[in-house]
């Protein structure tokens, strides 16, 4: 069985990942067949497919960090995550579900700091080797409005 503290430790190594800037360890949290994707609620109550990003693969996921690292040209930022509690919807040992809110700040090189995300991810996990991984995470975004400057995970 999954527990609340272990979905929340999960979290905050999840988060503590991206916000330190160690992108190349970011993939490691999902299975390597996952889905990531970032979406609005409408999208999401709707039943729509379609995301601001979607990967269907652990090696998309390391693509992605390729890209950030190589290929991308955006402004230097870092993001801060502020975490809520999750909600446990499935804490069964196979397939644990959560929904857990979020907020994000993005910190610009100059210093500006903005609330640039907030809503939920929509979890669901698995064991592998004793260890959580997310078979799917759906970054619900609360805003139907996508800055362009989505360039580092949620």
């Amino acid at each position: 069985m999954t527990t609340l503290l272990d979905i929340c430790a999960f979290n905050a190594a999840y988060a503590e990942t991206i916000d330190s800037d160690a992108l190349e360890a970011w993939p490691e949290y999902f299975t390597e067949h996952c889905h990531y994707r970032i979406t609005h609620w409408e999208n999401q109550r709707d039943g729509l497919p379609a995301g601001i990003v979607y990967a269907d693969s652990r090696a998309m996921l390391e693509d992605r960090v390729c890209a950030l690292r190589e290929a991308n040209i955006y402004e230097r930022q870092r993001y801060r995550h502020i975490l809520g509690m999750p909600h446990v919807l499935n804490a069964s040992a196979e397939a644990p579900q959560a929904r857990t809110p979020f907020l994000v700040a993005r910190i610009m090189a100059t210093g500006q700091t903005d609330v640039f995300a907030t809503g939920a991810y929509e979890d669901r996990f698995v064991r592998e080797d004793g260890r959580l991984r997310l078979a799917e995470r759906v970054v619900v975004c609360d805003s139907t409005i996508t800055d362009t400057l989505l360039a580092l995970p949620l």
